[in-house]
């Protein structure tokens, strides 16, 4: 039902205004209303905070894949509305989460999140953290700049990660939820992007940004009923990659079902050029590697939802092949159109353009090797 859903909406709702959203890199608050309106922003959150109750992870992977087979910039727009709702799920107190998951799970009203984790110098190397925390009576005073932040600066609400303890490291670091319109907190350059340009990505400055001290998420380290702080919140980034990995394979899957019918359209040679062994043969290779991909992103759903460790990088690995899938499978589609597949007026170089992204954020393609074979050293 969910899969239907997602679907229908993409189908009826993304797929028409794809390339002018593409085009404009304006943000598609229509479509996010839309889709807010049926649930497809909510639906993960628990009931008791007003969401679906579709608590489960592959379900998750499938409704992305079906939105960004639809456009992976108006998904990237409508899933990062959550952003902010998702950190707080994952790190916040019961009190926290009582305070902030409703407003994002309201029906009647449209809210967006971001989460500023990424710097100019910091990356995927997070103890390289450089934006501060301060504690000062009852605030923390943030300074910072943060890079590449969806939905940065036009947030309802931002989950910030600083550095609140250098000499911690890693356990120094802690995550602070900040409302809309509090001082200190501005947004910089708006990024112009190769892909997914229906989504916003921007800077965000941080200026002796004061925040309430009870706006930690997890609270102060050690107070009774503290939730994992944001060391704990980076530990699940294995379990919520797959979910980019989903998006990917809707891109890949796009690029092929385009390829596939223009190559039985197509004449050549006085016969369609599915039926030549160049092209066919590329057609069967690009269907078995975005079935894999397909495949492997369920898996690492599925152990989530079952609670099993991801002892061998499994999330990492569904995410490194579907980006990896989704680049090789647009290219060579691209390569199947010829010259159209090069042109704007058929969709092909928008999904290859919106393709490089996967191997790029949440991780790089380098990074997910890396937590693999570290996975493997044990």
């Amino acid at each position: 039902m969910m899969r239907d859903t997602a679907h229908k909406f993409a189908e009826k709702e993304i797929r028409p205004v794809a390339a002018e959203y593409d085009e404009s890199e304006e943000v598609p608050w229509d479509v996010m209303k839309k889709a807010h309106e049926i649930g497809l922003t909510s639906f993960l959150f628990p009931e008791e905070y007003g969401g679906g109750g579709v608590t489960s992870h592959l379900t998750n992977h499938i409704v992305v894949e079906e939105l960004s087979w639809g456009c992976a910039g108006i998904a990237t727009s409508i899933v990062g509305t959550g952003l902010a709702a998702v950190a707080i799920m994952g790190m916040g107190t019961e009190a926290q989460k009582k305070k902030y998951i409703p407003m994002f799970t309201d029906p009647k009203e449209l809210r967006i999140g971001a989460m500023a984790l990424t710097e100019p110098q910091a990356g995927s190397d997070v103890k390289a953290i450089s934006a501060t925390a301060v504690r000062e009576g009852d605030e923390y005073v943030l300074n910072g700049r943060k890079c590449f932040i969806t939905n940065g600066g036009i947030a309802d609400v931002h989950v910030v990660f600083a550095t609140a303890d250098k000499s911690l490291g890693l356990m120094g670091l802690a995550a602070f939820v900040i409302d809309k319109d509090t001082p200190g907190l501005t947004m910089g350059k708006k990024e112009k992007k190769l892909g997914v340009r229906a989504s916003h990505t921007a800077e965000v400055i941080l200026e002796n940004c004061r925040v309430p001290a009870e706006n930690r998420l997890g609270g102060e380290p050690g107070t009774e009923g503290a939730g994992p702080g944001a060391f704990g919140a980076l530990t699940m980034l294995e379990i919520t990659r797959p979910g980019v990995g989903a998006a990917a394979v809707g891109i890949a899957r796009a690029a092929l079902e385009y390829a596939t019918d223009y190559a039985k359209e197509r004449m050549q040679m006085g016969r369609a050029i599915i039926r030549h062994q160049g092209v066919g043969f590329k057609l069967a290779d690009m269907a078995v590697q975005v079935d894999a991909a397909r495949l492997m992103v369920w898996r690492a759903g599925w152990m989530a939802d079952k609670g099993m460790p991801f002892s061998r990088g499994e999330g990492s690995m569904a995410k490194l092949l579907a980006g990896d899938v989704a680049m090789w499978v647009t290219t060579e589609a691209v390569q199947i159109l010829g010259g159209y597949g090069y042109m704007k007026d058929y969709p092909l170089e928008k999904w290859m353009r919106d393709a490089k992204i996967y191997q790029i954020w949440e991780g790089t393609a380098e990074i997910q090797r890396l937590v693999i074979a570290r996975m493997l050293r044990g």
